[in-house]
């Protein structure tokens, strides 16, 4: 990698205040005529960096929780009232829930697979947090799962299904096991430092139902954290739409787009929001996918109570399911309040955010145009379908949601929906630097977790994401520590 001309702080921060001026326009038919300059003002980049702005430790709004331990993802909303936290408590326990393959004497309980990939939504989302790669030499890859796709396209009628299972109830194979070979790439920094960035490549092993076809598409993912997903939801449609720029009009480089996909439910177009490559348009519509592909478990939504099993695999289509008479193997009831407690989880308060450090770092990352993609803060719609609890807060999930392509080294070269093989949403950035206390060391950052550190995540952004990273790599050491102190604080 080409080092670029060092960076001086007082340029950054000129380029901070530049890009804050660009503010998107606020078209909201959910708020009062009145309303409308003020919350304009409020989701304004700033361009003072000198103190913190207002309630901007509360990046969750009302929501925002104090717990800043292991569990400080899987805190309830901080506003829920007596009866939220009891359907939020009963949600966590569906969430906990270990699944058993039918027939069984627990039928409330049964259903999972044929195959799939875990038995609980807790063993992907560890801690309510994200996965991980498997650790060298693990036997299978929980919270890791491999998309599948026929060679040059398809993937619907896939003779293996939509993703790898790598395991089987009782009687049946898995489809195998992904095998990763890693190796050190250093790039080089201005001041001196050096950073290994760690490149996979996958393969898939011990097939139970023979190879996959030559040249199958993978796309390794790790499990997202799960906090604020009903924040994301509120977000109203409008101020997503105002930041695309899919044929890069303004000439910035930047040409995000929205993802349309259907939504489940209703069978209509809506704003892809949900996923690696937001392939989901809502927490109902990405809860009831993960039932099938990763549990094989049927909901009313997704009603596929062989889950993955593909065409060419009659051992897995023959085996009994869990479907009661006229019913589903999640039960609507139970359904609903893994869905509540998705959306209910709260964003943990910021740590530091007055700091002078995380301040300045704060300033280098809006002046190297960070913001752009990571668009900082939002006031969810005021539209009486969104929850009272979520609704109208100021919340800070420095994402605009949209795809963006992210260059070669980041591409998996498998078009999900309408999102090429190079495209990836922009994730919220709230909770990164609790990561490792959620997760652990062994918790990696980027879709396939391949980034051990936050540094080593920048350094992978590619393609329209590649003059922030060039600007990261000029930064002086210092400049950069105080880069990272600000996503730490996030």
């Amino acid at each position: 990698m080409t080092r670029p001309a060092l960076l001086s702080t007082a340029a950054l921060v000129a380029g901070a205040a530049s890009i804050a001026i660009a503010a998107a326009p606020v078209d909201r038919p959910d708020l009062d005529p009145a309303d409308i300059d003020r919350i304009a003002a409020i989701v304004a980049p700033t361009s003072d960096f000198t103190r913190a702005e207002n309630f901007e430790a509360n990046q969750g709004g009302a929501t925002t929780t104090m717990r800043l331990d292991r569990d400080a993802f899987s805190q309830p909303a901080a506003n829920l009232d007596f009866a939220g936290r009891a359907d939020f408590s009963v949600g966590n326990g569906v969430f906990r829930k270990l699944w058993v393959s039918a027939p069984s004497s627990t039928a409330a309980s049964d259903g999972l697979g044929p195959l799939f990939n875990a038995r609980g939504c807790q063993e992907c989302h560890i801690k309510d947090g994200r996965g991980h790669p498997p650790a060298a030499g693990a036997t299978d890859a929980v919270s890791f799962v491999v998309g599948l796709s026929a060679p040059h396209g398809g993937g619907a009628a896939f003779a293996f299904g939509g993703q790898l299972q790598d395991f089987g109830v009782p009687g049946l194979p898995s489809e195998g096991r992904i095998a990763i070979a890693w190796t050190e790439e250093p790039v080089t920094l201005a001041g001196g430092e050096t950073v290994s960035l760690r490149v996979p490549s996958y393969s898939v092993t011990e097939g139970g139902f023979g190879p996959l076809p030559e040249g199958t598409l993978l796309s390794p993912r790790i499990a997202p954290q799960m906090i604020g997903l009903g924040l994301i939801e509120a977000i109203h449609p409008n101020d997503i739409l105002a930041r695309a720029d899919p044929a890069d009009a303004d000439g910035d480089g930047i040409s995000g787009r929205v993802h349309w996909v259907t939504d489940i439910a209703t069978g209509e177009p809506a704003i892809g929001r949900f996923g690696w490559k937001a392939a989901q348009p809502s927490i109902a519509d990405q809860s009831a996918t993960a039932f099938a592909m990763d549990m094989g478990l049927s909901t009313a939504l997704v009603p596929r109570a062989h889950g993955d099993c593909g065409d060419l695999q009659p051992a897995c289509l023959a085996l009994p399911t869990g479907n009661p008479p006229g019913g589903f193997e999640v039960a609507p009831e139970l359904f609903d309040v893994v869905v509540f407690y998705a959306g209910h989880l709260g964003v943990p308060v910021r740590r530091d955010f007055d700091d002078p450090t995380v301040l300045a770092g704060k300033a280098l990352f809006y002046g190297t145009g960070c913001t752009a993609c990571h668009t900082p803060k939002y006031v969810t719609s005021n539209d009486p379908s969104v929850p009272a609890t979520l609704r109208r807060q100021l919340i800070w999930p420095y994402t605009d949601l949209l795809l963006h392509d992210m260059g070669d080294g980041l591409a998996d070269g498998r078009p999900q929906g309408d999102a090429t093989g190079a495209e990836w949403r922009t994730p919220p950035l709230w909770g990164i630097g609790l990561t490792a206390t959620v997760n652990g060391e062994e918790a990696g950052y980027l879709h396939d977790g391949r980034a051990r550190t936050l540094i080593e995540a920048i350094l992978w952004h590619g393609g329209e994401a590649a003059a922030a990273r060039d600007a990261v790599v000029g930064m002086t050491p210092e400049q950069r520590a105080a880069l990272i102190r600000f996503l730490e604080s996030l």
